[in-house]
């Protein structure tokens, strides 16, 4: 498929997937004659993965770092999968760690708003 439908089917922009692709972190599986770029089902995968690490700060180096972990997995073997494993376990936690910071914030930020709500109800009660 084309860049539209991908951007499309991913949710991302056609802007965000070419800067994807100049950071390296996805590679059209093809072109077609006229030079346009052409994504695959494992492509919008890939794009997927970076789209759900980019809400948690993670940087191009570190979608870089994953995508490359998840490519030697498939297929990698024997005593070449444990390090690979030990290293995915540190996105896992990190990830983990990243989503508690984020609920977090966001207890954080639902109780301002609650305080807002009660300010502005007590100000309008005394009008």
């Amino acid at each position: 498929m084309q860049i539209g439908e991908a951007a499309e089917r991913t949710g991302l922009s056609i802007r965000t997937i070419r800067h994807y692709e100049e950071a390296g972190l996805v590679i059209p599986s093809a072109r077609s004659e006229g030079g346009f770029r052409l994504y695959t089902e494992p492509d919008l995968d890939r794009l997927r993965v970076i789209k759900r690490m980019k809400p948690l700060g993670f940087t191009l180096d570190e979608m870089r770092d994953l995508l490359e972990i998840i490519d030697a997995l498939e297929s990698a073997t024997g005593a070449d999968r444990s390090p690979l494993l030990d290293r995915l376990s540190s996105f896992h936690q990190a990830a983990e760690d990243r989503v508690r910071q984020l609920r977090e914030q966001l207890e954080m930020a639902e109780g301002f708003a609650h305080q807002m709500l009660t300010t502005f109800q007590a100000a309008a009660a005394s009008r």
